[in-house]
């Protein structure tokens, strides 16, 4: 039971290392924001949000799969090699390919002219409302890469 626990904390530990990557927290954020949307603005069926969720997972899923990459093929080959080049190449398209169809999973779950008025009317109409959308994006975008002032050169 114990070697059965610790592979959780093994995973947790890969996870708690992809925050230290810029383009995970985008992705991080961006999961935070649509479903914070999705949440307040939309009903989405159980169908749908299973849709969203596992768009989720496969997007956060392969960036991890691309630092696990990276990190592997740093330690293999420190110097440039062509093959590892075109590894890394590889992991960075997958992660590529799962954002891309992401957002086109999100124009066809959210693409909705009159809600997208109806969300302007509900930050215009209370200006408080948009003073916290604008706070809760400069803290993503702080979250975001103000951690690549503080990493080691």
């Amino acid at each position: 039971m114990k070697r059965f626990l610790k592979g959780f904390a093994y995973a947790a530990a890969g996870i708690a290392h992809g925050f230290t990557e810029r383009n995970f927290r985008v992705h991080i954020c961006a999961v935070c924001f649509v479903s914070w949307l999705a949440l307040r603005f939309y009903e989405l069926s159980g169908a749908e949000w299973a849709v969203l969720l596992l768009t989720f997972a496969a997007v956060i899923s392969t960036e991890l799969f691309n630092t696990a990459a990276e990190r592997l093929c740093d330690k293999v080959s420190p110097e440039k090699d062509e093959n590892i080049r075109r590894c890394k190449d590889c992991a960075a398209g997958a992660v590529l390919v799962c954002a891309v169809f992401a957002v086109i999973i999100g124009a066809v779950l959210f693409w909705d002219t009159e809600r997208f008025a109806a969300i302007g009317g509900y930050f215009c109409d209370q200006p408080v409302r948009f003073v916290f959308l604008g706070i809760a994006v400069a803290a993503a975008a702080l979250f975001v890469f103000l951690p690549e002032k503080f990493k080691k050169r």
